[in-house]
């Protein structure tokens, strides 16, 4: 029996971050409603606003994780928060995208092998938040230093730089011939990613606080800088790299020694278990 006494503890902070990434989620879903890609010569503006919108979900994600972590505010409430918010920002938004730039258009008049193509990743992506919420519920815990799949908002990412990278080439009047296939495959292929039983770090363990090399601070705080004085001509290059390394770390990571797992996952501590260490964790990124 429940107790009458017990409140609902619901974080401002987080959960505020967590609305973002909903509101963002909508954002995007509109921008790709009213896009205009009809006739010879597409208006890419408003699915490039969409794409902003999905990326920059994807941040407040990564923030309102962090957030609740630091400041000892998770809750089942922000969980469940979370992965609702997740669902529309990296799951619908995402496919509806691909079906709107390609999936179409793609298949002629058998336009239902595009929304199924569009369905599956919705639904692996549905599937991949149950089973993170599930895990959490049967652990009680807030920690894990892996997540089991690949996380629905890097697959997310991944669809969205991708996409930014196609629409760049379509700029450049660049024959993208079969490329366009690539889309829906690697769509499909991170449906499957994202419930599958490859560990990727959560990369929880990277303290800001902590003292690192002059060296690498020197060329993380030039990588960034960089980044933001040339992002137009970078980011549709180096956001789909960014997402693909990430993507393949999962399968080269078994092979590699275990000090080298601890120098890129920026952990400290030693894991002769850390394969035993997964999901769940609280309110946070890539579920």
């Amino acid at each position: 029996m429940s107790d009458p006494d017990a409140k609902l503890k619901i974080y401002l902070l987080p959960n505020l971050f967590t609305a973002g990434n909903l509101f963002c989620g909508f954002l995007a879903l509109t921008r790709i409603v009213e896009a205009d890609l009809g006739g010879v010569d597409p208006q890419w503006f408003a699915i490039k606003e969409a794409l902003f919108y999905i990326l920059l979900a994807c941040i407040l994600d990564l923030l309102d994780g962090r957030v609740a972590r630091m400041g000892g505010l998770e809750s089942p409430f922000g969980r469940e928060f979370d992965s609702l918010a997740d669902i529309v920002s990296f799951g619908v938004a995402p496919a509806f995208l691909v079906h709107r730039v390609v999936l179409a258009e793609l298949f002629g008049e058998h336009k239902e092998i595009g929304w199924f193509i569009a369905s599956i990743y919705v639904l692996c992506g549905a599937f991949r938040l149950a089973r993170f919420n599930c895990l959490a519920a049967m652990s009680g815990t807030g920690g894990g230093k892996y997540f089991t799949g690949f996380p629905i908002p890097a697959a997310a990412g991944m669809v969205a730089s991708l996409t930014t990278f196609l629409i760049w080439l379509d700029e450049k009047d660049f024959r993208k011939g079969y490329w366009v296939y690539a889309l829906p495959v690697i769509l499909l292929f991170l449906s499957a990613m994202m419930v599958s039983q490859v560990k990727y770090p959560t990369f929880k363990k990277l303290d800001w606080r902590t003292q690192r090399p002059f060296v690498k601070t020197l060329l993380i705080g030039l990588g960034v800088g960089l980044l933001l004085v040339l992002w137009k001509k970078v980011l549709p290059v180096a956001a789909p790299l960014f997402f693909t390394a990430y993507l393949l770390y999962g399968f080269v990571r078994p092979s590699i020694s275990r000090q080298m797992q601890r120098e890129i996952e920026a952990d400290d501590e030693p894991d002769d278990e850390a394969d035993d260490v997964t999901e769940p964790e609280g309110d946070g990124p890539g579920h």
